[in-house]
């Protein structure tokens, strides 16, 4: 079976990342795409031949699935009228703008058995994999760190405002959650301080008495660009470099195994209720800045 899967969104990340990897997979048939906005719709569906569509509810009646590449909030929204709609999800991170969006979206998800994926773009990349399946059974980790630094949220740069605005961690700091937790154990409590629009620290607790701490900026100077993980254990150490974790092979591995579930009917491991887990630390952390405790 085929599977056809509309892409919602038509902004640089849309444009660079996500219709690039539909128009180019052998799993999908990449059928068009619709954006709150309609100005870039026809520019981006006309480069990939595909149809723009003029309204959100015409390319949910031609798809299978969908593909989202919108704001938080407004991915939260409209993954949730799709996945009533009996459509599959392929969600950016974070899922929502807020718990209470990542909820109805993962209730929306579960009481339609659709399929959702979320885009946690290191997991699938070959190098992550190799270190999780080899090098933390080696070590058997009892703590690890974690940093994310960047120059991306500077002045003058090509970000997104509202990416700005919500700040390193919940912009980007997600992935590097998200890892910590695959190498250490699910996060089960999360003290946080810093500036969100500067450096944030966090310490984090995870499940049967493991230990890690992730630190993040996108203020740095412009050509700084960290993105690693370290653990310790038993076995010694080990590092992981992730600065070119997220590249165009890791969106192909993710595309071509989300192909695979909606075929299947499976339910992947990282879709919206780790979505919503994720969410959940995020908000936590962020909590925790913006108060100052």
């Amino acid at each position: 079976m085929t599977v056809t899967i509309g892409l919602v969104g038509a902004g640089r990340r849309a444009a660079q990342v996500h219709a690039p990897t539909l128009a180019g997979s052998p799993d999908l048939r990449f059928t068009g795409v619709w954006a709150p906005t309609p100005g870039p719709v026809h520019e981006l569906a006309g480069r990939h031949h595909v149809q723009p569509f003029d309204r959100f509810a015409d390319l949910l009646d031609q798809c299978d699935a969908v593909a989202f590449a919108v704001p938080p909030p407004v991915q939260a929204e409209l993954a949730t009228t799709a996945a009533q709609r009996g459509k599959s999800v392929f969600l950016e991170r974070p899922m929502a703008g807020d718990i209470a969006g990542a909820e109805d979206l993962a209730e929306a998800v579960q009481r339609s058995n659709v399929v959702s994926q979320m885009g946690l773009a290191w997991r699938y990349a070959t190098e992550v994999r190799r270190f999780l399946s080899t090098e933390v059974g080696r070590i058997k980790p009892d703590g690890g760190a974690g940093r994310l630094v960047s120059g991306s949220h500077r002045p003058g740069g090509s970000v997104n405002a509202w990416r700005i605005e919500r700040g390193v961690l919940r912009d980007q700091g997600v992935d590097l959650l998200d890892l910590l937790e695959a190498v250490l154990g699910p996060i089960v409590g999360v003290q946080a301080h810093g500036d969100r629009r500067g450096w944030v620290g966090l310490m984090l607790d995870h499940q049967v008495g493991r230990f890690s701490e992730a630190s993040m900026s996108a203020t740095a100077a412009p050509e700084i660009f960290r993105a690693d993980i370290e653990i310790f254990g038993p076995g010694g150490e080990a590092a992981l470099d992730c600065t070119r974790a997220s590249g165009p092979h890791a969106y192909r591995t993710m595309y071509r195994e989300f192909a695979d579930a909606v075929r299947s009917g499976g339910a992947p491991a990282l879709g919206a209720r780790h979505g919503l887990h994720l969410q959940r630390v995020l908000e936590s952390a962020d909590t925790d800045v913006l108060l100052g405790t």
